[in-house]
């Protein structure tokens, strides 16, 4: 029998406004009250059972959960809303078929006997009888997957009747199964997230990783925005590292690849001093993970000519380029993983080529995010 072990997460964040769901389900009133919510989600290993976890972590008062059921998609296809009827299985906690998330928390399922495949998409669907106050709803706005909406409890419906999409995850924060795998955690920004790649099509660089050599399980807790020392879009890094990496059991490498949205957002003048405390908290991370055992791999931050992050006297280049120099010759990771190098243009190295940009300079296409895949040397995750 194996140990439990992550096979996919969301980073939790709170969700703004305009990142809530469109109405009927939003507007006046609680958010999502007597509603399904059905969503997909591509684990990287298998197992016979799993587990599921959901999160509170930014709701001001408990959340209810009414009913929860686990499937496998029609056609094994992510994003979409209908499931293999005799997949369906009920989800319990504690033997009950409901639970209450206190406000700040998370809850674990009890285990579901449902067989998955390394790489196979899960449907999740969720029953809010009451619903959820609007500034309270955790959510993963950067899913690069569809979600519904339907009114009424269907989660043990084939199908949604009158269906709404919606790309974001709520609540749910956590896939695990039944089995021995290591553990590969990712701490970064929307370039872990995903932004650029293919909506439902599971081409971020993680999972073209994963696809490229399997083997592990894969927690990307990146989170769209996000920065190493400050609060933005979710808590900074430092501030989540305990909670989305440290917590979790089982993890034997963790990647860092954040830092682009530290120097992008501070003033052009204080990019010598952010770089300097950038490589502190890097410091820190390392210190922090390898206290658990766990091996730490810094992975250098790719251009962002062209972008507006990008500024006329090229401070914010120089400052990259200094935290990237500290990257590769520093001694405080076990090993670096050169991003940079592998999607920057020889010919104007402070741009990224064209084949890999997203189109806004900054984010990766998913050949790109190909590209930072096959950058990661497979001996590191051996």
């Amino acid at each position: 029998m194996g140990r439990w072990v992550h096979t996919w997460t969301s980073a939790p964040q709170l969700t703004e406004p305009e990142n809530l769901p469109p109405a009927p389900y939003a507007g006046r009133g609680p958010v999502m009250a007597r509603s399904t919510l059905r969503q997909t989600v591509r684990v990287s290993i298998g197992g016979e059972r799993l587990r599921l976890r959901f999160s509170n972590a930014f709701g001001g008062t408990p959340l209810p959960l009414t009913r929860v059921t686990v499937a496998l998609p029609a056609g094994g296809r992510a994003g979409e809303s209908a499931v293999v009827p005799e997949t369906i299985r009920a989800v319990t906690f504690h033997g009950r078929p409901s639970a209450v998330v206190p406000a700040g928390a998370q809850v674990v399922s009890d285990p579901v006997d449902l067989p998955l495949v390394a790489g196979a998409v899960l449907t999740v669907s969720l029953h809010l009888a009451d619903g959820r106050a609007p500034e309270d709803v955790t959510s993963h706005p950067g899913s690069r997957t569809t979600s519904h909406l339907a009114g009424g409890d269907q989660t043990g419906s084939a199908d949604l009747a009158g269906a709404t999409p919606v790309e974001h995850w709520y609540f749910l924060s956590g896939v695990e199964a039944e089995a021995p795998a290591p553990l590969l955690a990712l701490l970064g920004d929307s370039l872990t997230d995903g932004r650029g790649s293919t909506t439902d099509h599971n081409d971020r660089w993680p999972d073209q990783l994963f696809d490229r050599l399997g083997g592990f399980a894969i927690a990307n807790q990146a989170a769209g925005g996000n920065r190493v020392l400050n609060d933005g879009l979710g808590p900074s890094a430092l501030a989540r590292l305990d909670r989305d990496v440290l917590a979790l059991g089982g993890v034997r490498w963790l990647i860092v690849f954040e830092g682009v949205n530290d120097l992008g957002t501070a003033d052009v003048d204080a990019q010598e001093s952010v770089a300097a405390e950038l490589v502190a908290a890097y410091e820190q991370i390392a210190v922090r993970a390898h206290a658990h055992d766990i091996l730490v791999y810094g992975a250098t931050l790719t251009p962002l000519g062209g972008h507006p992050y990008d500024d006329s006297r090229g401070r914010r280049e120089a400052a990259r380029q200094a935290v990237n120099a500290w990257i590769r010759t520093g001694d405080v990771f076990d090993a670096v993983i050169d991003f940079d190098r592998a999607v920057r243009d020889p010919a104007h190295p402070r741009r990224l080529l064209r084949a890999c940009d997203a189109g806004d300079h900054l984010h990766l296409s998913p050949a790109g995010y190909r590209t930072l895949a096959h950058a990661v040397p497979a001996s590191l995750l051996a």
